[in-house]
């Protein structure tokens, strides 16, 4: 978290595509009908969603980028000796990578706002803070996973923007799913971001395709499994 508010060209670099995306693809598509959404929902309020999504998605995925630094320069090893357990280390991680996204994501919302966004009540926001929570954790032990196996900055950032870039694709964040062809919709069931931006839109602007309960279940599920899988290739790391 410090080296984070250290580096200011960090934050704004994080939040200037998200922006931009929000600022010129939300106005300039803002009069525009979309197939599958209701005419009560304009495409900035379905679309102010989708950006936090994505938001969360890329700042957690690039969590790892700083654990290839500690290996090579040597401060991983130093963590890794101490008798705490991996998977305290990996919540450790999570905990402050995650936060740095939801700073970023929060970023986004205050943006959209003054842009003519809609916020709704208390309660809804709270919720939609639990779930931002829930993608991060989620992608940024992919990040983690991704980290604990490769050494080279460059192979990192190209593994995990071909990750990235389907995942955001899949999931509906810039149309809904139901427009996609059968076949590619499969694959976005199997994406965890399309349940990430489901629950978002239900719970801030009242719009989802699925049930917001069995959003949130199947994100608490793969946080769950993911921060084990955390621990055991980081486990498996030391003795390669």
């Amino acid at each position: 978290m410090i080296k984070y508010f250290r580096a200011r060209s960090r934050i704004a670099g994080a939040i200037g595509m998200p922006a931009f995306m929000l600022i010129f693809q939300g106005m300039g598509f803002r009069k525009v009908e979309f197939p599958g959404l209701p005419e009560s929902i304009g495409y900035f309020q379905y679309l102010v969603p989708s950006i936090i999504g994505i938001t969360l998605l890329f700042t957690a995925a690039y969590a790892g980028m700083s654990v290839i630094m500690d290996k090579q320069f040597g401060f991983l090893k130093e963590v890794m000796v101490t008798p705490a357990s991996r998977i305290s280390i990996v919540l450790g991680m999570i905990s402050g990578s995650a936060t740095t996204s939801i700073i970023q994501a929060i970023i986004i919302v205050m943006m959209s706002v003054l842009l003519g966004f809609r916020l709704p009540f208390i309660p809804a926001i709270l919720s939609s803070l639990m779930i931002m929570v829930l993608i991060s954790m989620i992608f940024i032990n992919i990040g983690l996973i991704l980290s604990s196996v490769l050494k080279d900055f460059h192979a990192f950032s190209t593994v995990i923007n071909f990750i990235a870039f389907p995942l955001f694709l899949l999931s509906g964040a810039l149309f809904p799913i139901s427009n996609l062809p059968a076949p590619i919709r499969v694959l976005s069931y199997f994406d965890p971001l399309t349940y990430g931006v489901d629950a978002l839109r239900e719970v801030l602007i009242g719009h989802s395709e699925f049930s917001v309960i069995l959003d949130v279940c199947i994100l608490l599920t793969l946080s769950v499994l993911m921060v084990f899988a955390s621990g055991y290739f980081f486990r498996r790391a030391e003795t390669i």
